[in-house]
């Protein structure tokens, strides 16, 4: 039998173990080999300052621009409220209430969600106007629609739909809904009288409510309320003088 001196099985055990060691530095040296530095995808060797003020002065103008399409959005806001608001009150012109109306019916037929469309007629303005003037009758038409708009949600929608016509569109709101919404807001008219030069002026009204249906267009809602309305005034349950 052959016997091995201590130190012979030692000598390659070692050897391995410093071989592996090598190759595992190797191996992490590898895998952490720098990548050169890039600022905007260009390498931090080609940064030099005219690269870097070519870059600066690029910044500038996209930070212009982003600032000019900013107003740019902000004054095509304002034209689009302008073009939307009545000239006298802080309401929807006629143009954007039938918008807003056909834009209901739509959610009305997609969603199948409620909702409702409350008209008010103002009785004898002709006369406010020939009694108090003009600047009275428009106290009148505005404290109206200041009164209207006071007792709505944000989701409702407000416009003047001629002279002393006025709409109120109702979201998420059926017949039985709206009749009774139509009510509050009558009430909180007839509590609300206006006064002008210190004296109280009172205006009777008629007003009517309908659901909207899908599939019909704003021409129809509108002469369906209108309709409602001329039958609330027929009743005689019409805002009293």
């Amino acid at each position: 039998m052959k016997v091995e001196r201590p130190g012979a099985t030692r000598a390659p055990r070692q050897v391995a173990a410093a071989y592996s060691r090598a190759v595992a530095g190797l191996t992490a040296a590898q895998a952490v080999d720098p990548v050169p530095a890039t600022v905007l995808g260009i390498p931090e060797a080609e940064f030099t300052p005219r690269v870097r003020d070519a870059i600066m002065g690029l910044m500038g103008e996209v930070d212009t621009l982003r600032r000019e399409l900013a107003d740019t959005r902000k004054r095509l806001d304002e034209v689009e409220k302008t073009a939307d608001q009545d000239g006298l009150l802080p309401l929807l012109n006629r143009r954007a209430f039938v918008r807003e109306l056909t834009r209901y019916i739509s959610f009305t037929g997609r969603y199948n969600t409620p909702a409702s469309l409350i008209y008010f007629d103002l009785n004898h303005m002709k006369q406010v106007n020939d009694a108090h003037g003009h600047a009275a009758g428009d106290a009148v038409l505005k404290h109206f629609a200041e009164v209207l708009l006071a007792h709505v949600r944000d989701s409702d929608s407000v416009g003047r739909l001629g002279g002393d016509e006025f709409g109120v569109l109702l979201s998420h709101a059926n017949q039985d809904q709206a009749l009774k919404k139509a009510d509050v807001l009558a009430e909180a008219l007839r509590q609300s009288p206006v006064r002008w030069n210190g004296e109280e002026i009172t205006v009777s009204f008629a007003y009517g409510a309908f659901e909207l249906k899908a599939g019909d267009n704003a021409d129809i809602a509108m002469a369906r309320a209108d309709e409602a309305m001329y039958v609330h005034k027929k009743s005689g349950r019409t805002a009293a003088e």
